[in-house]
């Protein structure tokens, strides 16, 4: 976070022509001058928890979980037949910091993105959902984490044969550039709601993310151009949207740090049972 001051002063000088679709230069400001709720859990992971009063004209809660893989921490990505919550998910796997991953089918239980476990296709991405939103994957190899394209041409022609891959989306940022949303459902993606996502930094630390929504008074949630500019200003080269809405969670070390909405309440006990995450341990 030592560069955001220069990214708010960079910010600043461009005044009213930011970068893509960001948003405002006070949005940028609230983001580098937030009293964020720091944590350091051993070496080498950290959560950073803010309340935004105003941010994208609304209050706000951000939640982030930064990991440097440098420290040993090693990626990976678990689904289960079952669906499960996040809190027995990520102590399935042992896992210190977990995200919830991609879109579901809330009857069946199963993945309606492309996923890949070693040779095992285990679902594919349906025809809807690339025509909607789904623009990115994530990718894990030997514990290392990447945040990459996703095409039909890329998901018919993927013939790797280790590590996990699970496809997402919109992608929101590739190469520290704003990606192309113009193909994608324009509700989902203009409309404000809970959010998910995991990005990759310039000095290749990976986030977790979350922005809590639908908690009148305490949060409203982003659009898909706010998330991606929150993030650019954090640091952000490469970021994908994950499942969002009630899917909503991000662990550490046996807690909840978000305020996922299934319970109706802002408190950390709304989990909602979901079939896969993306986690560290």
């Amino acid at each position: 976070m030592k560069n955001l001051h220069r990214v708010a002063f960079v910010l600043l000088l461009l005044g009213g022509a930011l970068i893509g679709q960001a948003q405002t230069v006070n949005d940028s400001l609230a983001i580098v001058s937030a009293q964020w709720e720091v944590k350091t859990i051993g070496k080498g992971i950290v959560s950073r928890c803010a309340a935004f009063q105003e941010l994208y004209h609304g209050p706000q809660y951000v939640s982030i979980i930064e990991v440097n893989p440098k420290q040993r921490h090693r990626a990976g990505i678990a689904f289960s037949r079952e669906m499960k919550t996040m809190t027995r998910l990520a102590q399935e796997q042992k896992a210190i910091a977990a995200i919830n991953g991609s879109y579901f089918d809330m009857k069946k239980g199963n993945s309606v993105t492309f996923l890949k476990v070693d040779r095992a296709v285990v679902d594919s991405t349906r025809e809807s959902e690339f025509k909607n939103r789904v623009t990115g994957a994530v990718a894990v190899r030997k514990g290392k984490l990447r945040v990459v394209p996703w095409t039909r041409q890329i998901e018919h022609g993927y013939k790797k044969k280790t590590g996990v891959v699970l496809a997402s989306g919109p992608l929101m940022l590739y190469h520290n550039r704003y990606a192309d949303w113009s193909k994608c459902n324009e509700d989902f993606v203009q409309t404000k709601h809970p959010r998910s996502a995991v990005a990759v930094t310039k000095d290749r630390k990976v986030l977790l993310i979350t922005v809590d929504g639908r908690a009148k008074g305490h949060a409203i949630g982003m659009s898909i151009p706010e998330l991606a500019h929150l993030i650019k200003v954090l640091g952000g080269k490469d970021a994908l949207n994950l499942d969002g809405g009630g899917s909503t969670t991000l662990y550490l070390n046996g807690e909840i740090l978000n305020h996922p909405t299934d319970n109706g309440r802002f408190d950390h006990e709304g989990e909602r049972i979901i079939p896969n995450i993306i986690y560290f341990r």
